[in-house]
């Protein structure tokens, strides 16, 4: 008996150094691919920007509800603040104003006139990521929105259908600028049925006249990525204008076959443009 005790508490004391060291491995082997794994998610997880769409003339943020929608589902905080359509200067300067407010990157976006803006506002903000052009302006330094539709040679019938209206406080011989509603679907939005492109022209904001003749200021697509969807069909920035424009910007570029309203008429090929910045 005394024997068998003798042989029952060898047995730990053998088997114990085994079983720690056993048991060491199986955590180790356990916990090793879980650390490791967490440290490549660490590596690789980076913070979703911000994006901010920019509208232009003859339009408002709502244009833009159809891509917000679909950025919100997949996660994005989206802003699409108003732009007072004043001056190429002021917009500019509102549009920072309204950048410097947001945390961590972004990406701005501009349709028509928008691009202008955006193009003035991004500039030395290194906050902003990426550039996105909507059939818009992407003009260079000294450069006017007028001018920069002359680009690449092709033409636009826009001027000839505007009426203006005064407003207040406005400089001599400047005006609001409206499409004229009977040419509205025609000039901007062809691709639209004609009740929904008549609710536009109603509701549509008008620029000033100064903003068309207001020299731009350093663009930021000079030193930030940036991507330009191509409208083929749009009747109020020339296409070839366009072409030219994300040329010189070294833009990715996609065309598809749009009125100037690409992003209410397509707004995926829209938002997947917008998502190709922002996860590039």
């Amino acid at each position: 008996m005394a024997h068998l005790f003798r042989t029952i508490r060898r047995v730990p004391r053998k088997a114990g150094p085994v079983a720690a060291l056993t048991t060491l491995l199986a955590v180790s082997l356990t916990l090793t691919p879980a650390a490791a794994s967490n440290a490549d998610h660490t590596e690789t997880v980076r913070p979703k920007p911000t994006i901010v769409l920019e509208h232009g003339a003859f339009a408002d943020a709502s244009g833009w509800n159809a891509v917000i929608h679909a950025l919100q589902k997949r996660g994005y905080t989206v802003y699409a603040p108003a732009n007072p359509l004043r001056s190429l200067s002021g917009d500019t300067e509102y549009l920072k104003s309204f950048l410097a407010t947001i945390p961590g990157p972004v990406i701005l976006v501009g349709h028509s006139y928008g691009g202008a803006v955006i193009t003035g506002a991004a500039t030395g903000d290194p906050a902003v990521k990426a550039l996105v052009y909507i059939a818009a302006y992407a003009p260079d330094q000294g450069e006017t929105v007028a001018q920069a539709t002359t680009l690449g040679g092709g033409t636009t019938e826009l001027l000839q259908h505007i009426t203006a209206r005064p407003f207040p406080g406005a400089a001599t011989g400047d005006a609001d600028a409206y499409i004229d509603t009977a040419y509205f679907r025609q000039l901007f939005a062809q691709d639209l049925p004609a009740d929904q492109a008549a609710q536009m022209a109603a509701a549509q904001r008008p620029a000033a006249f100064t903003t068309l003749s207001q020299p731009a200021g350093t663009p930021a697509w000079k030193t930030i990525p940036s991507w330009y969807l191509i409208a083929r069909n749009d009747h109020t920035i020339p296409p070839a204008a366009e072409r030219a424009m994300a040329a010189r910007a070294n833009a990715h570029t996609i065309e598809i076959n749009s009125s100037h309203a690409a992003m209410v008429g397509h707004p995926h090929a829209v938002t997947d443009l917008i998502l190709d910045a922002a996860t590039g």
